[in-house]
């Protein structure tokens, strides 16, 4: 199943940022198909030890057999707690790859896609939580309207929001379809694909907390990597990147920059690439999921700095 869950974008980019020592212990919190973690343990020693991440249940499928590895089935955002039950204090490297795989957009049943017909679910953990369609049918429609234009970017977040308690008023909005139907007029034909797309992704980052996620990894990290331990993360959209970007310069999420008396930049992370890493052209034909991959790298500081 691993093959073909989904091809990770910049692979060799990212695992070679994390510079992987033989010896080492690394996390990769968004394992998935294993592509990032497989890469990771064949640059491993014998001593060398692997922990993955994820919350849902279809990437177990996926384990690795090997000693020197553990899947976790958990969300990053319980990092330290985790970490602390196996018995790891500090780790030499971090990943995280936080795009959607074709995987959740190929299959029908969960809902992450306007493609297929079924339940608006959308749950990275399909066990748990407020679906999609929850969030349709009980949301406010200013509170749909935030989403809308916070996670989606879309300008008529508020004539969307409208509409939908408009139609949820004579009955749930339950079916994907059904939800396509709504949202139509508003999206002209020569972007109705690009705009829906930004729509099902802004109820997805709801559906899945993935911003309030997102930050309570990032302010792990400084807890839990060792001195010059690294840490790299893709990212596939704006709102992320900005967080992530901000993070690693300045230690904050407003990409404050407090410095000393000396007037040297105050933070517990050190950039490796000030401007983002992207794929090339011969990548983005292989895998057009890359297209939008945006990779950054930092070391952890330690302390004493």
């Amino acid at each position: 199943m691993a093959e073909i869950y989904h091809t990770p974008a910049l692979l060799t980019e990212t695992v070679d940022g994390l510079d992987i020592k033989p010896d080492g212990t690394y996390v990769d919190v968004t394992f998935g198909g294993g592509g990032h973690s497989r890469e990771i343990l064949r640059r491993l020693g014998a001593s060398g030890r692997l922990i993955a991440f994820d919350q849902d249940m279809d990437a177990y499928e996926n384990r690795i057999d090997d000693t020197r590895f553990t899947f976790i089935h958990g969300n990053f955002k319980y990092l330290k707690n985790f970490l602390r039950y196996y018995d790891v204090e500090k780790i030499d490297g971090l990943l995280a790859d936080l795009g959607v795989s074709s995987h959740h957009f190929d299959t029908a049943g969960r809902g992450f896609s306007f493609r297929f017909d079924g339940a608006l679910d959308m749950r990275m953990n399909n066990k748990a939580g407020m679906t999609a369609a929850d969030i349709i049918n009980t949301y406010s429609e200013e509170q749909l309207a935030d989403i809308f234009f916070l996670y989606g970017e879309l300008r008529n977040a508020r004539q969307i929001a409208r509409a939908i308690v408009k139609q949820r008023q004579q009955e749930p909005v339950t079916g994907i379809f059904q939800f396509v139907e709504i949202l139509k007029p508003f999206f002209g034909r020569d972007k109705e694909k690009k705009d829906m797309a930004r729509l099902f992704q802004a109820l997805r980052i709801e559906v899945n907390h993935e911003m309030e996620a997102l930050k309570r990894l990032l302010k792990q990290t400084i807890d839990v990597l060792k001195p010059e331990g690294r840490i790299a993360v893709l990212t596939y959209h704006s709102l992320e990147d900005r967080m992530v970007k901000n993070f690693f310069r300045s230690g904050n999420f407003e990409g404050k920059i407090e410095k000393d008396f000396y007037g040297n930049a105050i933070s517990p992370l050190k950039p490796l690439n000030n401007k983002v890493i992207t794929a090339d052209e011969a990548e983005i034909e292989r895998n057009p999921r890359a297209r939008s991959a945006k990779l950054r790298i930092a070391v952890y500081k330690g302390e004493e700095q």
